[in-house]
């Protein structure tokens, strides 16, 4: 069974957050949603999220994947958190699949994972960054990094994940449930 870590920050983007945790459920991912400190996480629009557990509780366990939800507020925190770069590197290192959206995709080039990739973020993000081959595509895969632009693209980001984790035939059952047009 294909295993993701969903790190959940204050002022990070519900609709993303959500619609990652709930797709990857429905294929059967394991996906486990940690907080970067005990307790509620406060999202960006005041919904309030519970996650299962601490990003310290599970810092030492194996995932295929780490997906990053944006919202500017929760990516800042995430790209202050020397864990996660700590994390992110590890799973590069690993040949380890690392996803990001929305603002999220500046935490990958802050950790230096983004250089001469390209890559795409809600428009802005990463303007400032060179050395990435900055795209307008919904959704970008660029070797084990995938990025999204935003909470618009967050159900074909969320599908996109779960066809590199468990293949196209359950993407299409996922997205078949869901009755999109």
């Amino acid at each position: 069974m294909a295993t993701a870590l969903v790190p959940l920050a204050q002022g990070c983007e519900e609709l993303e957050a959500v619609t990652i945790i709930d797709l990857f459920r429905r294929a059967g991912v394991a996906v486990v949603a940690a907080g970067l400190e005990p307790g509620p996480v406060t999202a960006s629009r005041g919904v309030v999220l519970l996650p299962e557990t601490t990003l310290d509780a599970v810092l030492d366990r194996d995932f295929d994947m780490v997906v990053l939800p944006g919202g500017l507020g929760g990516a800042q925190r995430l790209e202050a958190d020397q864990r996660i770069a700590a994390l992110l590197r590890n799973m590069a290192e690993r040949g380890r699949y690392v996803a990001a959206i929305c603002a999220a995709p500046k935490v990958l080039a802050s950790a230096g994972l983004l250089k001469n990739r390209e890559a795409t973020a809600y428009p802005g993000i990463l303007d400032d960054q060179a050395a990435i081959r900055l795209s307008s595509a919904a959704v970008v895969r660029d070797g084990t990094f995938v990025t999204s632009r935003g909470p618009g693209t967050a159900m074909d980001f969320a599908l996109a994940l779960i066809e590199i984790l468990c293949g196209a035939g359950k993407r299409d059952e996922v997205e078949a449930a869901l009755q999109r047009p």
